[in-house]
């Protein structure tokens, strides 16, 4: 690089020179780096971004109240809504079937109330 180059590269932010670069860097998301990647040849024992797998997990997962989003630790017995306080649990047992029923499919819980 030339001493002209240079100064292009370094601008001043805030009295503090910062190398910026003289490219631009094109940024990408996921999605268009995973089809970049499956339509290059690749061998068949490379291991892609893509085809990455994790293994389950251990930690149990969070519950969250349905009323409120806030960590629940406790769980109603009659409608199996969470809940993480006294008042959201007389809100909880005030709440007609058809609402408890709604709650649970939001949640995705297989279980329905009857």
């Amino acid at each position: 690089m030339t001493a002209e180059t240079e100064k292009k590269c370094f601008k001043a932010e805030n009295k503090f020179l910062v190398k910026s670069g003289c490219k631009k860097r094109m940024w990408r998301n996921l999605k268009q780096i995973t089809t970049a990647e499956r339509a290059l040849p690749w061998p068949n024992d490379a291991v892609l971004y893509y085809s990455i797998n994790a293994p389950p997990t251990f930690k149990p997962t969070k519950k969250y109240s349905d009323i409120s989003g806030l960590p629940a630790p406790y769980i109603d017995r009659h409608s199996k809504l969470y809940y993480s306080n006294a008042d959201e649990f007389a809100t909880v047992r005030s709440l007609p079937m058809d609402i408890t029923a709604g709650y649970l499919q939001l949640r995705g819980a297989n279980t329905i109330v009857g």
